[in-house]
């Protein structure tokens, strides 16, 4: 088990090709190093007191020849065990975290998801620095110590051993400071991750902060954690920089005994300059490897102990065997039998006591009881979420909790009353129970369900509308889809030939020489799509071609008189009001717009158009080019206006088709609108309301055509890669359950665990559910249900009622009826 491992295991099985390589790289490198040494000596004495210019020329090309080779032999170092080291902390955090995703659940209920992060992400990182520094680090310094104090005794050996004899004080004063520092580490390493805790729990529960206005009892809480991590990193730090001043001080010292000693004898003709000043070198240049093993002695401490730290935290076995020994997993019927079963948590708190019941092959039943009577519990140690601390749950004959979880995986279908949606699209999640067990098929490919199996199971859960509205306003990417945009063209003109008259009432259709009376003004006069972010929103204001072509076009002054009278009537008919939204629903000014139209009118009332300044005539214009006169029915527009309008679109078409043809992308009929989403490329017009029947009219409209055209399995496909964002975020609770129900039917398992899976439904899509599993389900898996609203229960094989943890009846609902026992007691009650 990882958890189980030193943290040197991963230096002896780190890539030995490179640690071999750098070894070598290491050996060439010290070599080089003492030539620069030799070549000072040798300059001094000999090129320059002999005053040759040959010598000086040939030894300082072999000086700088050295340094070159000595620092990319230096970086090439430092690449390989940067290598060495990432590899590793790679394969630490693999194995680390595959081992986190087989802890018991009950580990997780205790366990913090912020501190799970910190350490994989933060806690682990030095651990693979050090892997990669272990063995170059020390090997280099070492070496070029034993080199550069040869070298230095080759010179003098008075002078060397004056300079050695400072380290001892150095070795034994060091390891007594890091001692402390270590312990100091431990504190603030726990204290963090304590901290990092307490931030996680507070954000989790914000909204009972601002419920209950805690603010300065969180605030206490979080000032005491951070004035204890406060003392301990000042302590730690202080002892890390005690040891860095240490070092400072011993190799500040050594230049000055060398000095009164070297001086001497050099005074004395006993040591000649140029020694001298390769001595001084040499000892400058041996502080470096020893400040190098230093910083290396305190990453290997502050390592161990992070590491450390990290393998406590996660030292808990897996509860059950992954994967089965020398055979395939089991394949099961799903005959269930639970003996006297018992489940008791930490505390000694019995959850289940003396459970009893069967199922057979395909039969289903319903499990009910009060909140709290034990219900998904049972449930969950039948299917090995949980593991039971006494009795037997058996499948097939065999034991629960002797099977192995792929054993289990293969047989069983779960859906939890919250299920769990993961980031990816929604075909990821669909296939996500199919895929797992599949992991390392080598047909895996070949037995992934197909398409229509996939819309069969979204059918089956309810969600097909959902995904193909996704796919409807999707965005298609015309050279790749090129035959798919030809073919959506083909369904808007029978759309319109079929459903134009129909729909007119409902749906405002483009059409080229016709006012738009529920788009835009701006809208209108573009007539397409901007692909230009400068000629939408806000920034058509500022766009300076734009404005110009309203002045050529004499557009630009009636707009500036709709914008002052839209903002005056405005004004005048909500200024009294209050900011509610319902008074701004047919408002061309947005509630929080209106007070700055409020200012703007009042500075405008006296002046002409051409008096009005830059800042107003944008905000005026902004508000005219908003305007939707089927929505926005405080001013009427003149049909003056809507002429210039629309001869200001051709006039726009013919001038963009001209300047910049890639700007807008102009609605035509015959052609597809790679801006806009296929819905609108099929509706090719805007919806009057959005009122739910109009949607939904609308809707099998489309689908109808969809459907003749062989396209309807081509959109839910592409609305199957809609990106459900993180958590699923995207999707609303109920397609989230719906999503987990598909999931499961599109794996076929012969057992079902079904916690209240439909809770998020409403009625309709709850029975449409229950009716689905009492039809096509019935008699082909095994089914345990927790169920939640009591009427659902009458077509269940078997009724189980709980309640403290007991079983108290099971049996066909209407014999439980007539008994008049405690489900008659709870359908009774819920009446």
């Amino acid at each position: 088990m990882i958890t189980k491992r030193p943290l040197m295991y991963w230096v002896k099985n780190s890539n030995k090709k490179l640690q071999l390589m750098l070894l070598v790289v290491i050996v060439f490198t010290v070599g080089v190093r003492l030539v620069p040494l030799e070549m000072q000596k040798l300059i001094i004495n000999q090129a320059i007191s002999m005053r040759k210019v040959d010598l000086l020329f040939m030894y300082c090309g072999f000086y700088i020849a050295s340094v070159v080779s000595a620092s990319l032999l230096k970086y090439l170092i430092t690449v390989l065990q940067t290598y060495i080291g990432q590899e590793s902390l790679a394969q630490m955090r693999k194995e680390l975290y595959a081992h986190i995703l087989t802890l018991p659940l009950g580990y997780f209920r205790k366990a913090n998801p912020g501190m799970v992060v910190s350490s994989l992400i933060t806690e682990m990182a030095p651990a693979g620095e050090y892997v990669g520094q272990s063995i170059a680090v020390p090997v280099t310094n070492v070496l070029t110590l034993i080199a550069f104090a040869t070298y230095m005794f080759y010179l003098n050996a008075t002078m060397a051993a004056i300079s050695i004899a400072l380290y001892p004080f150095v070795i034994y004063l060091v390891p007594k400071l890091q001692k402390k520092s270590n312990k100091a580490n431990k504190q603030r390493v726990d204290t963090t991750r304590n901290l990092s805790s307490h931030i996680n729990e507070t954000i989790s529960g914000i909204h009972e902060i601002h419920g209950n206005g805690s603010y300065r009892i969180e605030n206490r809480k979080y000032g005491s954690f951070v004035d204890r991590l406060f003392k301990i990193r000042i302590t730690w730090i202080l002892y890390k920089q005690g040891i860095k001043v240490l070092n400072n001080f011993f190799q500040n010292l050594g230049p000055f005994l060398l000095f009164i000693v070297g001086g001497y004898l050099a005074i004395q003709g006993r040591f000649d300059l140029g020694a001298l000043v390769a001595f001084l070198s040499a000892y400058e240049k041996i502080y470096d490897p020893w400040k190098e093993l230093m910083d290396f002695y305190q990453v290997h401490n502050d390592a161990t102990v992070r590491y450390g730290r990290v393998m406590e935290y996660f030292d808990t076995k897996p509860e059950f065997e992954l994967e089965p020994e020398g055979r395939e997993p089991i394949k099961l019927k799903g005959h269930i039998e639970v003996q006297n079963l018992g489940f008791t948590v930490s505390g000694g708190v019995r959850l289940l006591k003396q459970i009893n019941m069967q199922l057979k092959p395909g039969e289903q039943m319903a499990l009910v009881g009060f909140s709290g009577s034990g219900k998904s519990t049972l449930a969950q140690c039948v299917s090995q979420l949980y593991k039971y601390t006494g009795g037997s749950v058996k499948i097939d004959g065999y034991e629960v909790d002797k099977l192995t979880k792929a054993d289990m995986v293969h047989n069983m279908g779960i859906v939890a009353q919250s299920p769990f949606i993961f980031s990816g699209s929604i075909k990821d999640n669909l296939l996500y129970s199919c895929a797992a067990v599949l992991e390392g098929d080598p047909d895996a490919q070949k037995k992934m369900p197909t398409r229509d199996q996939m819309i069969e199971s979204i059918q089956q859960a309810g969600i097909f509308v959902d995904v193909l509205r996704f796919g409807l306003n999707t965005l298609l990417d015309t050279d790749k889809e090129n035959e798919l945009s030809e073919r959506l063209v083909r369904v808007r003109k029978n759309f319109h030939a079929d459903f134009g008259d129909v729909l007119a009432e409902h749906v405002e259709f483009y059409r080229e020489g016709e006012y738009l009376n529920y788009s835009t003004v701006a809208g209108n006069i573009t007539f397409g799509h901007a692909n230009d972010s400068s000629f939408a929103g806000r920034e058509l204001v500022s766009n300076k071609y734009f404005l110009s072509f309203l002045q050529e076009a004499h557009l630009e002054m009636p707009l500036l008189s709709l914008g002052r009278e839209l903002a005056k009537q405005t004004v005048d008919i909500l200024g009294n009001l209050p900011p509610d939204e319902v008074f701004f629903e047919q408002s061309p000014i947005p509630s929080e717009e209106f007070e700055d139209y409020k200012q703007i009118v009042s500075r405008i009332d006296d002046l002409t158009l051409q008096e009005i300044d830059e800042k107003d005539r944008e905000m005026l214009l902004h508000l005219a080019f908003g305007f939707v006169p089927g929505r926005h029915k405080i001013v009427a527009l003149p049909a003056v206006l809507k002429g210039l309008i629309l001869d200001g679109r051709k006039m726009f078409n013919a001038k963009v088709s001209q300047d910049n043809p890639e700007t807008f992308s102009f609605f035509k009929m015959t052609e597809f609108i790679p801006s806009q989403t296929i819905l609108d490329n099929i509706l090719f017009g805007k919806p009057k309301t959005d009122h739910p029947k109009v949607q939904d009219t609308i809707n099998k409209s489309m689908i109808q055509l969809l459907i003749e055209e062989d396209l309807l399995e081509t959109v839910v496909e592409l609305g199957m890669d809609f990106e459900v964002g993180t958590k699923g975020d995207k999707l609303s609770g109920g397609q989230k359950q719906k999503l987990a129900i598909a999931r499961t039917f599109l794996k076929n398992p012969p057992i079902m665990i079904m916690d209240e899976a439909t809770s998020a439904l409403d009625n309709r899509s709850q029975n449409r559910i229950q009716g689905l599993l009492e039809t096509k389900w019935k008699g082909k898996a095994t089914l345990i249900s927790v169920i939640h609203r009591l009427d659902t229960i009458k077509n269940y094989d078997k009724v189980a009622v709980m309640k403290a943890g007991k079983l108290m009846e099971i049996g066909p609902y209407d014999e439980l009826i007539a008994k008049k026992g405690l489900l008659y007691e709870l359908i009774h009650g819920a009446h």
